[in-house]
C-alpha cells in the first residue's frame, strides 16, 4: 500500500499502481467524473498515471488552471488531427496551450486556409471528440522520433534538441503527435469549439525563420471550453489578444519546446 496525502491534508491508502483517477472514485464518482489532470509530489501528470510512492497528490478539473491548460492543450491535439484529414500534406509544428485557450502552428504549404473553412474544421473537432478517444502516451527513441518525422523539418528541429529517453508520442484514435502532456482522459471531454482567429507567426518566433502563413494565415488559433456559456465569454478577449499583431505569439512560441 502507498499513503496519498490530499490538499486538505487528508491521507488515502491506496493499492501501489493506483491512479489518480483510482484516487478520484474512491472520493466521489463525481469529482472522478470532472478530474481531467493531476499532479503527483510537484509534477503535473496523467490521470492514468501510476503511482508507486507516497506522495501529495492534487486533482485538477476545469476550475484550476493546470486543469483548463490540459484541456486546452488535448484540444489542440484533435484541431491537429482534424487538421491533417481535411488539408493533406500540411506539417504541424508546435500546439501549446496559452492564457485563453490554443493555437497551432501550421506550415500549409501551397494550400490555403481561411474563415471559410473555419465552419468544417469545428465539425470534424466535434465529431474527433464524441468518439471519445483515450490519449495514450507512449515514450519512443530519439532514432524512431526522428524518422517519423523524417519528412517534417519543424519536427526534426524540435526531436533534434531533445536528450534520448524524454521523447514521448501521444495517440488518439488513429492521430499520433510528438508531445510531453499532460492530456484530458479522453477526447469526450470536449464539449464545444469555435476557432476565432488565423495569423501568421514566424517559425520559434523568429523573424530570421520562415513565415508559416505567408499572405494567407496559416496559424489556427482557437479557444474551448465546456461549457458553450464560457466559452462565447472567453472568444472576445482571444480575439482582442490576436488582432493586434504577431507579439503575442512569438513570445510563447520564443519560449516554448516542446509539448
Amino acid at each position: 500500500m502507498i499513503k496519498v496525502t490530499l490538499p486538505d491534508g487528508s491521507v488515502k491508502e491506496m493499492v501501489k499502481g493506483a491512479t489518480p483517477m483510482d484516487v478520484a472514485k474512491s472520493i466521489s464518482e463525481g469529482l472522478a467524473r470532472n478530474v481531467i489532470s493531476a499532479s503527483y509530489n510537484g509534477t503535473t501528470i496523467e490521470t492514468t498515471t501510476t503511482l508507486t510512492t507516497d506522495g501529495t497528490l492534487v486533482l485538477y478539473t476545469w476550475n484550476d488552471v493546470a486543469g483548463k491548460k490540459a484541456f486546452w492543450h488535448s484540444t489542440s491535439h484533435v484541431m491537429a488531427q482534424a487538421l491533417e484529414e481535411l488539408f493533406p500534406g500540411i506539417k504541424l509544428t508546435l500546439g501549446p496551450a496559452i492564457d485563453n485557450g490554443f493555437y497551432y502552428d501550421v506550415d500549409f504549404g501551397e494550400q490555403r486556409i481561411t474563415d471559410a473553412d473555419f465552419k468544417k474544421i469545428e465539425d470534424r473537432v466535434l465529431e474527433i471528440s464524441r468518439e471519445k478517444h483515450e490519449f495514450k502516451m507512449r515514450p519512443v527513441s530519439k532514432a524512431e522520433a526522428l524518422e517519423v518525422y523524417k519528412d517534417n523539418e519543424y519536427k526534426t528541429e524540435l526531436i533534434s534538441n531533445l536528450e534520448d529517453g524524454t521523447i514521448t508520442f501521444y495517440t488518439q484514435g488513429g492521430f499520433t503527435d510528438l508531445c510531453r502532456g499532460p492530456h484530458i482522459p479522453d477526447t469526450g471531454f470536449i464539449k464545444a469549439v469555435k476557432l476565432t482567429a488565423i495569423a501568421g507567426a514566424y517559425w520559434r518566433g523568429d523573424e530570421k525563420n520562415k513565415q508559416l502563413t505567408q499572405t494567407e494565415q496559416d496559424l489556427v488559433a482557437a479557444t474551448l471550453e465546456e461549457k458553450k456559456i464560457a466559452l462565447i465569454e472567453e472568444i472576445g478577449g482571444l480575439k482582442t489578444q490576436l488582432s493586434s499583431n504577431h507579439k503575442v505569439l512569438s513570445e510563447y512560441e520564443k519560449n516554448f519546446n516542446y509539448e
